[in-house]
């Protein structure tokens, strides 16, 4: 018997514990990753929630069962998993997963998984697959029932030398100059990684909920959202710091205010990352999502890039990464993916560059980024729960039949004066909207109101 399991999304495994995601049923998935990639090394992980090292536990001793050798690199962000992954191919590492549920509330907690080379894993890469194996009985009764092999070997990885090698070696550590910053990690995992890093740094670092606290503590480490900035904004202003840093949980996503705490939409961060690699990378390709591109566009063409628009999602960006073998992509929610990171996001290698810019350019963030969100003011991104999300995306898409259209995902509407997208959540029944315009917040504004009105009646 197969039983559907509620805890896969289209590219992750999420659930609240123990109801939708637990040690058992963790321990099932992992084996079904090794069985369906053939994996004979793994690289496992875990974030700081008090759920995750029984669950790692599980999943280790049910893949050492079945001889598959586990690299334990325990608490970390997930782009350690993917560092050490793609890293460790000569060594024959087959894949990783972290256990973490990012931004959720603290009674979730989930998997990302990733194959050879730190390629994702998505419902088109087998993650479909892996959610019926690990939901059918007989399969796992078979498996178990299996001739015990040779148990796998346990390596535990406390050394993060190397990851922290590869971060400085993106950057001019000797052309910083000194900054103060005050960096946020949400009681997430951040917090080891950039102790780590300072000392090789001229940074002066103010730190915010700062140690791993799977208790959250200070509440949700999520800083897309409004309610959460309040803490970095004012510290930055107290302690009149040149930039304000935070991350959410597993620190795969970075978020920067300027020196006057203001937050800096990361539609923004894209644009300001794109073109310093393209000075390093002239004629290199740019990655962008769909929801918000007139800035990142046109920024990229001007610096003599070629920008490639791409589906919203870390597995399809990487995917198309590797497709395009883009030197950089970023998405307006603050993952940014670098061609020198394995094609994958990291929360780490943002804030160094943008630091590196501020050294090189003698400007601070809010002179970067000024003219750009003049020239390209947004809405940020709005969320409208309805009961048929279908249904208002037809609506949507029949008032705004005049606009040129474009489905990359969602639906995204452009007149020469303004754009939008609008799309749909994975998970629930929640639509997504974002609005720009070319210089006019009135026009801004007022195409916000009625787009939401139309999505709301």
């Amino acid at each position: 018997m197969t039983t559907a399991l509620r805890c896969f999304t289209a590219y992750d495994v999420r659930g609240r514990i123990p109801e939708d995601f637990d040690a058992h049923l963790a321990r099932r998935i992992a084996l079904a990753c090794a069985a369906f990639f053939s994996m004979r090394k793994v690289v496992l992980g875990q974030d700081m929630r008090l759920s995750s090292p029984e669950i790692v536990e599980a999943m280790t001793a049910g893949l050492l069962a079945r001889g598959v050798d586990v690299i334990d690199i325990g608490l970390c962000g997930t782009e350690e998993v993917y560092h050490a992954v793609f890293s460790g191919v000569d060594a024959g590492v087959d894949g990783g997963i972290i256990v973490t549920a990012s931004h959720n509330p603290a009674e979730y907690n989930g998997m990302k998984i990733v194959r050879r080379e730190a390629r994702p894993v998505s419902n088109d890469s087998g993650l479909r697959e892996i959610a019926a194996m690990a939901g059918d009985e007989k399969w796992y009764q078979t498996l178990c029932a299996q001739p015990a092999q040779q148990g796998g070997f346990r390596t535990v990885m406390a050394s993060k030398k190397a990851y922290i090698e590869h971060l400085l070696g993106a950057v001019d550590c000797r052309g910083m100059r000194p900054l103060k910053l005050v960096v946020n990690s949400g009681n997430g995992c951040a917090g080891p990684v950039v102790d780590l890093l300072a000392p090789h740094l001229p940074f002066e670092f103010i730190r915010l909920q700062h140690q791993p606290d799977g208790r959250f503590p200070h509440g949700v480490p999520n800083p897309l959202l409004p309610e959460k900035r309040a803490a970095t904004a004012e510290a930055v202003r107290a302690h009149g710091a040149d930039l304000g840093i935070a991350w959410d949980g597993d620190f795969d996503r970075c978020f920067f205010y300027d020196e006057n705490g203001r937050f800096i939409e990361g539609y923004y961060i894209v644009g300001l990352l794109a073109t310093a690699l393209l000075t390093l990378h002239p004629g290199a390709t740019i990655l962008h999502d769909p929801r918000l591109t007139w800035n990142t566009r046109e920024l990229v063409t001007a610096a003599g890039g070629v920008p490639v628009m791409t589906r919203t999602g870390h597995a399809f960006i990487k995917e198309a990464m590797r497709a395009q073998d883009a030197v950089y992509g970023g998405e307006m929610s603050a993952h940014h993916y670098f061609r020198d990171f394995g094609y994958c996001d990291s929360g780490m290698l943002p804030w160094l560059l943008v630091c590196q810019l501020m050294s090189q350019t003698g400007q601070p963030l809010s002179a970067l980024c000024d003219a750009r969100m003049t020239a390209f003011p947004v809405s940020g991104e709005i969320n409208s729960r309805v009961s048929d999300p279908d249904a208002v995306l037809a609506r949507i898409k029949q008032h705004y039949r005049d606009g040129s259209m474009d489905y990359t995902d969602g639906i995204s509407v452009e007149f020469p004066a303004y754009r939008f997208n609008l799309r749909a959540s994975n998970t629930e029944p929640v639509l997504r909207l974002n609005v720009e315009t070319r210089g006019d917040v009135e026009l801004l504004e007022r195409k916000t109101r009625e787009l939401l009105d139309l999505i709301r009646s």
